[in-house]
């Protein structure tokens, strides 16, 4: 019998198969989320996120000085502070947690990209993402003011690109308005364009003490039932001024990244979140799966889906396998 189609010709050799390699992933794609908190001298175990850590100002350049040595050059930064109200101001204040982070890492570190991320679940007592109406619910138009003055904030204290998480409807337009009356036309915004309301988010939100005390997000984050709404919400970030889009979670995601990306003219990120970490590090815990494998196939998955961009706890370890041909 003579096949004139032999697909297998081309997987013969590791040499072959990564001369044909369709995905191809580089370190520069990567992000690292990192969690700071008030205090100091503290490097302390993250709830919930086996080998990840909570630090303190004076110690977070620890963990970019290890993640750069990986490859790593990106990463966004979340706050844990002391103080929390029903407005969450700590979150804009000038000193804030994250504020205080961006300044010692903007000195130690020039080169990196330092991306904030502006919502204020962290900061507020009752752990919403923004000002509760008399009713209990998120005050849509309340918020958008704050959120800006923590974008400006940011974006004073070094931030290169501000990410509203929020998912209140007109926040991009709101930041972006503030930032450039402020002459900061150069910070960009990379928003959590089509954030979904996710069981996959539990282990950060023991990590950064932002569970709502009571209720849900379902009325302000998306229903994952939907897709068609994910193009509709990234356009309206991309008319507001985004310069970036991201779609979170990724791997339950994969079909909306493929979506957003098809349709968008902006770089497309996508946020392997912190169940998704969780997720593989318990299986491999297991001896379920090969975690260094794992890591590697669901980033390709990512990538390949359309992401020009992956926010992953995993960051280093996905460089690492760039560097050792699995990826690159």
């Amino acid at each position: 019998m003579t096949l004139s189609e032999r697909p297998r010709r081309l997987r013969q050799t590791p040499a072959l198969r990564r001369l044909v390699r369709e995905t191809r992933v580089s370190r520069d794609a990567l992000v690292l989320p990192l969690f700071v908190r008030e205090g100091v001298s503290i490097r302390e175990n993250a709830p919930g996120l086996a080998g990840l850590y909570r630090y303190s100002p004076d110690r977070i350049p620890e963990a970019v000085e290890t993640a750069m040595t990986a490859g790593i050059n990106a990463f966004l930064l979340f706050g844990i502070p002391a103080h929390k109200d029903r407005e969450g101001s700590e979150a804009w204040r000038e000193d804030g947690i994250v504020q205080q982070a961006l300044k010692t890492l903007r000195s130690r570190f020039p080169e990196v990209i330092l991306i904030t991320d502006v919502c204020l679940c962290e900061y507020t007592s009752h752990g919403h993402c923004g000002v509760l109406t008399e009713a209990g619910l998120v005050d849509n138009d309340q918020t958008l003011p704050l959120l800006a003055m923590t974008a400006r904030s940011q974006a004073e204290a070094g931030a290169d690109l501000v990410a509203p998480s929020d998912m209140m409807d007109g926040r991009v337009a709101a930041i972006r308005q503030v930032l450039d009356q402020k002459g900061l036309t150069q910070v960009g915004i990379m928003s959590y364009a089509v954030k979904y309301a996710s069981s996959f988010y539990r282990p950060f939100r023991d990590t950064a003490g932002s569970r709502p005390a009571q209720g849900d997000r379902r009325n302000y984050q998306m229903d994952w039932h939907n897709r068609r709404e994910a193009s509709r919400e990234a356009a309206l970030d991309q008319a507001e001024g985004a310069d970036i889009l991201m779609v979170k979670p990724a791997l339950a995601y994969l079909d909306v990244v493929a979506e957003v990306a098809a349709t968008a003219n902006r770089p497309v990120a996508a946020y392997s979140v912190s169940g998704e970490y969780a997720m593989l590090q318990a299986a491999a815990a297991a001896g379920l799966l090969d975690l260094e494998e794992a890591i590697a196939e669901t980033a390709a998955g990512v990538f390949r889906a359309g992401a020009d961009i992956l926010v992953s706890y995993f960051a280093p370890e996905i460089a690492t396998a760039i560097k050792r041909g699995d990826l690159g």
